[in-house]
């Protein structure tokens, strides 16, 4: 894996945020060290870091490595949207006239899907109502700044940024200074 240079603000793809909070909540389900877990797997605890925060590009091999290490088929890593989050994917920048198209979030099927804006003007703080189990909220900030997720751990949030939450846990949306303009996609399971 050759890791990015130093200060690159690139979008992390969605599929390494996805394999990245695969390989953390293993471990962390194992009671595993960051270390250790790299001395399993033959990696550096470095390697390791950047592919759990999404930043990694990993083979196949380094990717059947982590799997053997953690005792789970190599297909347990590429699952999509099992954990809640929060996922933060920061904004990127954009050089004049360029043109930018970002896969924000894949969302798998078998959720119901809305979409919201929220207009916050400055020195607002709203509480949000826990949702059904197993909703997922995303936020998009179009413009200002944002702090919000979890109640117990909030993240700031700038234009271009997204935050994925598990949105049936009280969660908290607070402006400073600043408003903010916010689309909030909520995925609710669909109850069959």
């Amino acid at each position: 894996m050759t890791p990015p240079p130093p200060g690159d603000r690139r979008p992390a793809s969605s599929t390494a945020i996805a394999i990245g909070a695969q390989i953390r909540r293993r471990r962390e389900q194992r009671g595993m060290s960051g270390a250790e877990l790299a001395r399993r797997a033959g990696l550096s605890k470095a390697t390791l870091s950047q592919l759990e925060g999404g930043r990694g590009n990993p083979t196949i091999d380094t990717l059947d490595a982590l799997a053997i290490a953690l005792r789970i088929p190599l297909t347990d890593l590429l699952a999509r949207d099992t954990d809640p989050g929060p996922v933060f994917v920061p904004g990127t920048d954009l050089t004049d006239g360029e043109v930018g198209r970002e896969l924000l979030r894949r969302i798998s099927s078998g959720n119901s899907l809305e979409i919201w804006r929220l207009r916050m003007p400055p020195d607002t703080h709203l509480d949000g109502v826990p949702h059904a189990t197993g909703t997922i909220e995303h936020l998009f900030v179009a413009f200002g700044h944002l702090t919000a997720g979890l109640t117990d751990t909030l993240t700031d949030l700038r234009a271009g940024d997204l935050l994925a939450f598990a949105g049936d846990v009280p969660h908290t949306y607070c402006t400073g200074t600043e408003g903010a303009d916010v689309t909030v996609v909520i995925a609710s399971p669909v109850i069959s």
